[in-house]
């Protein structure tokens, strides 16, 4: 596809033809500067941040900003494509990229492409495990063998403990969980004596979380979803009490602890004037 069909391609069969065409143009001797400069490693921020992006975009239900942000995801996986068609020590391109993913949905959906038998969703996921470990000959490895590995912090720890659950390491009802909370707040409240670069600090933190995220997943609920509503609503409660604030002629900077409790607890009553909101949140 010479440079003038890359740019007024218009039938929807060849648009991604034309998008691998593209990119290889822009990494082309007499392409783009910055495209040409870049590898691996240095996508990896664009990467994080296009999955991000497309994540809000589905948050927000706007389909066409999906569509938008599906491509920018795109765009990467092209890119890293492209780098690695380049580089013989790697040897591949992203016709091969597109096989390995088709060879591998068939091959992990035998109840779809073959004679296996799937009766729910949490059969097929127990399929999927069963067959991944096999692929990655992953059963003479210990069982959480990379385990979420590269993922965020907060969603590496539910996926390890949904994985440990499936073997029945798991708390006997909610209630275990909510005790372990206690304790372990409890034990945060032990290291207030002690100075914040103590590791047993952040220690004590982290375990913590890991045990709320435990609870997250006991009660069928993503941590990172729940947080994330967590801060929309202090991003929307802080910014209703920075208005209040402005009205009756204070500003951040000069208001107090008494100013600061007022307003955000007018902000929290306007939420909520039958008082459910309570007075913890």
């Amino acid at each position: 596809m010479n440079d003038e069909e890359m740019s007024h391609c218009a039938d929807p069969a060849r648009q991604i033809e034309r998008a691998i065409a593209i990119m290889h143009r822009l990494r082309a001797p007499g392409g783009c500067p910055w495209d040409a400069q870049q590898t691996h490693e240095s996508l990896i921020p664009n990467l994080i941040e296009e999955c991000y992006e497309c994540i809000d975009a589905i948050r927000e239900q706007d389909a066409s900003h999906l569509c938008e942000e599906l491509g920018d995801v795109l765009l990467q996986v092209l890119f890293h494509a492209e780098l690695a068609q380049e580089n013989a020590a790697e040897g591949f391109g992203v016709q091969d990229v597109a096989r390995g993913l088709c060879d591998k949905m068939v091959r992990r959906h035998p109840h779809v492409f073959g004679d296996a038998a799937a009766e729910d969703a949490e059969a097929v996921l127990t399929r999927w495990d069963q067959i991944k470990r096999q692929e990655h000959h992953s059963e003479r490895e210990p069982y959480l063998h990379d385990c979420g590995k590269g993922l965020p912090e907060l969603l590496r720890a539910a996926k390890l403990t949904a994985k440990v659950a499936k073997v029945g390491f798991d708390w006997d009802s909610h209630a275990g969980v909510v005790d372990k909370v206690r304790e372990e707040l409890e034990e945060v409240s032990e290291t207030f004596a002690l100075p914040d670069d103590d590791p047993r600090v952040a220690e004590e933190l982290g375990d913590l979380l890991f045990t709320v995220v435990n609870l997250c997943r006991r009660r069928g609920v993503n941590p990172e979803v729940a947080l994330h509503g967590a801060n929309q609503k202090f991003l929307r409660r802080f910014t209703a009490m920075e208005e209040l604030l402005a009205a009756a002629g204070i500003t951040l900077r000069d208001a107090t602890a008494s100013d600061f409790d007022r307003a955000w607890n007018a902000v929290k009553t306007q939420e909520h004037p039958d008082g459910s909101a309570g007075q913890k949140s």
